[in-house]
């Protein structure tokens, strides 16, 4: 009996997994097809796009803006596994700009007719949301889709536009997205999302994602003009291929008919998307991943000035019961399950084992009963997603090239864990924020005044509201939390009170920038601000060069309810620079923003995801922070220290990755060497070549790596070589008198003589 259910258990939960998952994105803000609403709800999810996520998901609308090169912090939640044998995924990231892209002022879905809309003209009534336009939805609406792809025993009804699909049969729309598009990547036709980053469960299909991406290939499509498929929907079907295209005409049978057109859509001619693994989770858990850290892609902003912009994340989540990548609408799929089952077709066609809805199975064969599956075929390779609400990209402040600047926002929502959830509670993000000096840093976050008015809080209530004023000061001496010395720590995490503003240093900012942190004074005069209720939403104290050192607490006065929750954070500004980057089995490249030292690894080279941490050392740091017990060979230093973690070997089978150091062009005989950070006591000599000032090496691990030039190198080879010379006459000397005994007597006769002579003249 035991055996008996826990098959049936495991039976249970690799089908129930494929049905039940959803994504949702905390930052930027996701809404889940959610506007401005109150209810826990959404009040229309098919305003915008096809989720199929919980409908109590999502924020409410409020928008931000990034500037080109900034780092921004993106943070989701996935309900199942990613890196995990449980189940194939892929977490996919786009983003598209558009002059009419809008987050709309109605919870109603934009309408499929023009005269519904104001002017006659969706794409501009900006009464309603819109990220796709009509035309894109048109050309869906009116092309046949695709014939090759798996359906499973999904009844279309002979449907057989791009609209309908084995996870939406019956063409239901949603906003203007194409549902076809929607469920496949990469998809073959025109799309306006470019890519940002695909992160799968198998990074050997990298290279495909990458050359398939729109970013760097051209689409193609048979397109007809707008009025014409408007006023023959569900007449016309166009062809997918271009020998179809051009001999297509609608009408059919009239000569004078409109002709299509096989029409190219250039690639966005931007940078393949970056390829790598996933990070772990686990099933059954919307929450963090390992460590108990969000799961997170830090996104460079692209240079895409744009005013509307709009983000999507994408969650492709595949059973293992079928190879999906290799299925399509004619493979036998009960065959690929019989043979899992390890039963001949016919044999497991009569005991029920058919990929097809709710099959009744029988598990044992001598036993006269049937267990029903919870099986939607639908719902086996389903992709769910979840989009930001408007954004705008600007362009970076002059004087600021050549430096990071890192976003600092707000996420979560009011309410207390079960109030918000699939949502989250209040965080900075990044709570954990490291940076260099002479960097910058935007602080800026958004809210609403339209939650559940339920929803526990603090201040008025539906009303989000934040501040930062950083944290009293430590009872006690805890040491630093930078790399090297005492260095200087500001508040504690674990005292809720306040500094007091006379010993206030946040970050080197000036009084008046800490009145507006902790006031949302910017645009805003008086009112009641002892809980903000009188503070807008929205908050951007602007870009900041950071410069003072040290580790700074924070902490926000509203939301930080120290019984059962908290709003606190840390920035530390370190004195050098320091860089992260994920790299996995398709390789990538970690470089700092001075440019002076990066890592670059090939495919194939490390063969699991490994998080590369790089810092930069200047000589007289390094000599100062009494870490360093002794010094390479050499006489003096040619470039900085270059700090590369994890320390450990990364690499498999003797393969190496290429580390490259800017070095002093006028320093000579440079050498490269090697120590661990933790105890620079030893140094190891690396191989390696230096052209036009920069130092090329290959190794397998990361540590602590530094140039150092050897001045003397040459009279110090001088010296050396006469010493050979000196020896080698010196044994030839030796050799000849033994074997001319005779002259070596007459040479010792002779010197005695001269010893004597010498003595008399003293």
């Amino acid at each position: 009996m035991d055996n008996f259910h826990f098959v049936l258990l495991t039976v249970c939960l690799v089908l129930w997994k494929s049905v039940i998952a959803d994504i949702y994105l905390h930052n930027p803000r996701g809404g889940n097809n959610r506007l401005d609403e109150e209810n826990r709800n959404v009040q229309n999810n098919k305003r915008m796009f096809d989720s199929q996520n919980n409908n109590r998901g999502g924020y409410n609308v409020g928008s931000l803006y990034y500037y080109v090169g900034s780092t921004l912090h993106i943070e989701w939640t996935n309900q199942h596994s990613c890196s995990n044998p449980n189940s194939h995924c892929e977490i996919i990231l786009q983003y598209m700009c558009d002059d009419q892209l809008r987050d709309g002022a109605s919870t109603n879905t934009i309408p499929l007719n023009p005269d519904d809309c104001r002017l006659g003209n969706c794409n501009t009534d900006k009464e309603y949301g819109m990220n796709e336009n009509y035309e894109y939805y048109l050309n869906c609406r009116s092309r046949r889709r695709n014939k090759g792809l798996f359906i499973a025993d999904q009844n279309l009804n002979n449907r057989n536009r791009a609209i309908n699909t084995r996870q939406n049969p019956n063409g239901q729309r949603y906003g203007y997205e194409c549902p076809e598009e929607r469920d496949y990547y990469p998809y073959w036709g025109p799309t306006p999302w470019m890519d940002i980053a695909v992160l799968t469960n198998d990074a050997t299909r990298c290279p495909y994602y990458r050359a398939e991406s729109a970013n760097v290939k051209p689409r193609y499509g048979c397109v007809m003009p707008a009025e014409v498929l408007q006023e023959n929907i569900g007449r016309i079907t166009l062809p997918n291929t271009k020998e179809e295209c051009e001999v297509y005409r609608y009408p059919s049978n009239d000569p004078d008919g409109v002709l299509a057109e096989w029409r190219e859509v250039p690639a966005f001619g931007i940078e393949a998307p970056d390829c790598r693994e996933t990070q772990f989770s686990r099933d059954n858990h919307l929450g963090n991943g390992i460590g108990g850290h969000a799961l997170v892609y830090n996104w460079t902003i692209p240079n895409t000035v744009h005013e509307n912009c709009a983000m999507r994340i994408r969650y492709n989540i595949s059973t293992g019961d079928y190879n999906g990548w290799n299925t399509t609408y004619n493979t036998d799929v009960d065959a690929q399950l019989a043979a899992k089952v390890g039963l001949s077709e016919n044999e497991a066609d009569q005991r029920g084992f058919l990929f097809e809805n709710n099959p009744e199975v029988k598990v044992f064969s001598d036993a006269n009963f049937e267990l029903q599956l919870a099986v939607n075929t639908a719902q086996f390779g389903r992709t769910f997603e979840d989009r930001s609400f408007a954004f705008a990209i600007r362009p970076r402040p002059a004087g600021t090239e050549g430096k990071t600047i890192s976003n600092l926002n707000v996420r979560g929502k009011r309410g207390n864990i079960v109030q918000v959830y699939p949502s989250v509670e209040y965080d900075f993000i990044p709570n954990n924020l490291e940076m260099g000096t002479s960097n910058y840093i935007h602080i800026q976050w958004t809210g609403s005044n339209t939650n559940n008015p339920n929803n526990d809080g603090n201040g008025q209530a539906r009303s989000d509201r934040n501040n930062i004023v950083q944290l009293g000061d430590p009872t006690y001496d805890e040491g630093s939390l930078t790399r090297f010395g005492p260095g200087a720590v500001y508040g504690k995490y674990g005292v809720n009170y306040p500094a007091h503003a006379v010993n206030s240093s946040f970050l080197g900012l000036s009084e008046e920038d800490l009145l507006h942190l902790a006031f949302n004074s910017p645009g805003h005069f008086g009112g009641e601000l002892s809980q903000l209720d009188d503070a807008g939403t929205y908050f951007d104290l602007g870009l900041r060069m950071i410069s003072q050192e040290g580790t700074y607490h924070y902490m926000c006065t509203r939301n930080n309810d120290f019984s059962n929750r908290d709003q606190k954070g840390r920035i530390t500004v370190l004195p050098y620079l320091t860089g992260t980057q994920p790299i996995g089995l398709g390789g990538g490249t970690l470089a700092l923003a001075d440019n002076k030292a990066k890592v670059m690894v090939e495919p194939g080279v490390f063969p699991t995801l490994q998080t590369l941490q790089m810092e930069e050392w200047s000589p007289d740091l390094a000599v100062g922070s009494g870490t360093l017990r002794s010094e390479p060979a050499g006489n003096d230093y040619a470039s900085n220290f270059v700090v590369i973690r994890p320390e450990n070997v990364m690499t498999q089978n003797g393969a190496t990755f290429t580390v490259q150091m800017q070095v002093d062009p006028d320093a000579s005989n440079v050498e490269i060497y090697r120590s661990k950070s933790q105890d620079m006591a030893s140094w190891t000599k690396i191989p390696s070549s230096v052209d036009a000032g920069t130092a090329s090496f290959q190794v397998d691990q990361g540590g602590v790596y530094v140039a150092r030039s050897h001045q003397n190198l040459g009279p110090i080879i001088g010296i050396a070589v006469a010493g050979i010379v000196v020896a080698l006459v010196v044994i030839a000397t030796i050799v000849y008198f033994r074997r001319n005994p005779d002259r070596f007597q007459r040479l010792k006769s002779g010197a005695r003589k001269a010893e004597r002579s010498v003595q008399n003249k003293v």
